[in-house]
């Protein structure tokens, strides 16, 4: 369970990526650049307040 809480940041950092891979690939929609950089965003915050609490 430690290891799934230590990358769940990076989770929720591909997230962000595959909404964007689904914007590139079908039909452009802003919501759909919205969402993933506000997921690449909090992804990247939660992997490195995540792993400052843990270490």
């Amino acid at each position: 369970m430690n290891s799934l809480l230590k990358n769940l940041g990076l989770i929720i950092f591909l997230c962000g990526v595959v909404c964007l891979c689904v914007y590139y690939f079908s039909v452009p929609s802003n919501g759909l650049l919205v969402s993933s950089l506000v997921l690449e965003f909090v992804g990247i915050l939660a992997y490195i307040i995540i792993n400052k609490r843990l270490d």
